[in-house]
């Protein structure tokens, strides 16, 4: 399968992620994942990583929760794992 494919979900989505992986799994406090949030993340998010969806066959919008989207890949693994392409 040769399908490039850029999930990407809502930035508010991502950044609660964040958040609560951070101070949950991490024991970081809110200020220390603020700081690097805006000193490094976000800015890296937008030069190295928002660029990339350009190259993409497939962007899914919405992260896991697009049905469409994930119908389409399940639908293109069927055709390679079966030998239909």
């Amino acid at each position: 399968m040769d399908i490039k494919t850029f999930v990407d979900p809502d930035s508010d989505i991502r950044l609660i992620r964040r958040i609560r992986r951070d101070l949950e799994q991490r024991g970081r406090s809110f200020q220390s994942v603020r700081d690097q949030y805006y000193a490094t993340v976000r800015p890296m998010h937008i030069e190295y990583v928002e660029p990339s969806k350009r190259w993409a066959d497939l962007i899914v919008p919405e992260g896991g929760d697009n049905k469409v989207a994930l119908d389409v890949l399940l639908g293109q693994l069927g055709r390679v794992a079966f030998g239909r392409d």
